[in-house]
C-alpha cells in the first residue's frame, strides 16, 4: 500500500529532528560507546530530558543500535542475556578532560528495534521513547539513517494509536485535544514501565516542544485513519476519532492485557539491569527522590552490597506505588 501524505510527512518531521546538530560533549560520548560496542554498531540516538533541556549535567540517555548482539560484545553472556531479555541496559562514567560525564545507555539490535515500535510490541520502551524527540549522536550510514528514521515514525504512530486506545466509557465518543491525547499516552506507558513521572512532568514535557506534539499527534492521528483505524474529525476545539464498538473495544482490551505483561517484563528487566547497570542502587534512589520528592535512605551496608541487601528498599517502592 503506498505511504498516505501524513506518514510522508510524519517521517519527515522525525528524519529533522534526527539530524539536529549536537553538541561536543554528546558526540564525543557516543564515540566512547562506540568504541565499547566496534564495528557493529550502526547509530547511536541521544533523547531524553537532557536533550530537551540541551545539557550534559546528569545522566545522559542513549539507545545504542547495533547489527547483531554476538558481533556487539565481547562477552558471550552479555550477549545472550541482550537476545532473551533486551534490551542490556548500563551505565557509563566518563572524565572528558577535567569535566566527568554520566550516562545510561541501552543496546538493542536492529531487528529488535523495529520489532519494539510496532504495536504489536508488548514492551512499551521504545515506542514511548521515540514518539518524543530523539537526535542522532552518530550515524553510519544514510541506509542506518533511513532505518532509524522509519522506526522513530513506528514509534509515534504506536504511540498515538495505544493512547487512543486508552480512552474507554464516555470519554471515548467526546472530543480530545493533541495535548489531552499524549498526557494520556505518557500516563498509560509511566505506569506499564513502574515509572513515577508525576502528571507536572508529563505537562512539562509536552510544554517544552507543544507545537512539535501537536504536529505529530495530528499527522499520527490522519495516518491511523487513511489506515482505517478510525474516521477523524479535525474541529478547531480538536479531534473526534470514532470506531465500531466491537473495534474499539479490541484495541482497549488489546492494551489492558499488554499493560501486566508490560510490567512483569518491566520487573524482569529491572532484575537484570542490577547485574548490568553497575552502581544502580543509588542511581534508582536519585531518579525516585528527583521525580516523587520521596526522601530514602540507604544503609552503608545497602550501598556497598546492593546485589544482597538492597532489595526491600526496591521492593518497598514497588509495594507503596512510589515506584509503579
Amino acid at each position: 500500500m503506498p505511504e498516505s501524505g501524513a506518514r510522508l510527512q510524519l517521517r519527515e518531521l522525525v528524519a529533522n529532528e534526527l539530524a539536529a546538530p549536537l553538541s561536543e560533549p554528546v558526540t564525543a560520548f557516543a564515540a566512547e560507546l562506540r568504541r565499547r560496542h566496534g564495528d557493529a554498531v550502526m547509530a547511536v540516538l541521544f533523547y531524553g530530558s537532557c536533550l530537551r533541556k540541551q545539557t550534559t549535567e546528569g545522566v545522559l540517555d542513549f539507545y545504542v543500535i547495533v547489527d547483531d548482539y554476538r558481533s556487539g560484545y565481547e562477552s558471550r553472556a552479555l550477549a545472550l542475556a541482550n537476545a532473551v531479555l533486551p534490551p542490556n541496559v548500563f551505565f557509563c562514567e566518563w572524565l572528558r578532560g577535567d569535566e566527568p560525564l554520566r550516562a545510561k545507555y541501552a543496546v538493542l539490535s536492529a531487528r529488535d528495534f523495529r520489532r519494539a515500535a510496532s504495536p504489536r510490541s508488548i514492551d512499551c520502551r521504545v515506542w514511548a521513547r521515540f514518539s518524543q524527540p530523539a537526535a542522532l549522536a552518530f550515524v553510519r550510514d544514510e541506509d542506518a539513517r533511513r532505518e532509524v528514521a522509519e522506526v522513530a515514525t513506528s514509534s509515534c504512530l504506536t504511540f498515538t494509536g495505544r493512547a487512543w486506545a486508552a480512552r474507554s466509557g464516555e470519554e471515548a465518543s467526546r472530543p480530545f485535544t493533541a495535548e489531552a491525547l499524549v498526557r494520556e499516552g505518557f500516563r498509560e506507558t509511566y505506569r506499564a514501565e513502574l515509572r513515577t513521572e508525576r502528571d507536572d512532568t508529563i505537562q512539562q514535557i509536552f510544554e517544552a516542544q507543544p507545537n512539535r506534539y501537536r504536529e505529530m499527534t495530528t499527522l499520527a492521528l490522519r495516518t491511523l485513519a487513511d489506515r482505517g483505524e478510525f474516521t477523524l474529525k479535525e474541529t478547531p476545539e480538536g479531534f473526534e476519532a470514532h470506531a465500531p464498538k466491537g473495534r474499539r473495544r479490541r484495541a482497549r482490551l488489546a492494551w489492558q492485557a499488554r499493560r501486566p505483561l508490560a510490567k512483569a517484563l518491566a520487573i524482569a528487566s529491572l532484575l537484570k539491569t542490577a547485574f548490568t547497570f553497575g552502581d544502580w542502587v543509588p542511581y534508582v534512589v536519585w531518579k525516585v527522590e528527583r521525580h516523587t520528592a520521596v526522601k530514602i535512605e540507604l544503609t552503608e551496608r545497602q550501598r556497598r552490597h546492593p546485589l544482597v541487601f538492597a532489595w526491600p528498599v526496591v521492593f518497598r517502592l514497588l509495594r507503596e506505588g512510589i515506584y509503579r
